[in-house]
């Protein structure tokens, strides 16, 4: 699925940020990189949720659906 893809793209992001913010030998290098780890894994919390809440939606459908059958 798409947001399953999205997540775990934002998540491998967010670990190389991180990565980078370890290695990192400036503080405003090591900053920069920690918000970036930051904001990517908030997005990769934001489509796990969209996804969780889409396949939520697809089973309510389907038990509807099989209800009016």
């Amino acid at each position: 699925m798409a947001n399953t893809q999205n997540y775990e793209f934002c998540t491998a992001r967010a670990d190389q940020a991180a990565e980078e913010a370890s290695e990192a030998i400036l503080d405003n290098v090591r900053d920069r990189a920690l918000r970036s780890e930051a904001t990517w894994r908030g997005l990769a919390e934001h489509a796990r949720g969209v996804a969780e809440e889409r396949e939520k939606a697809r089973v309510e459908k389907q038990t509807r659906e099989e209800l009016d059958a």
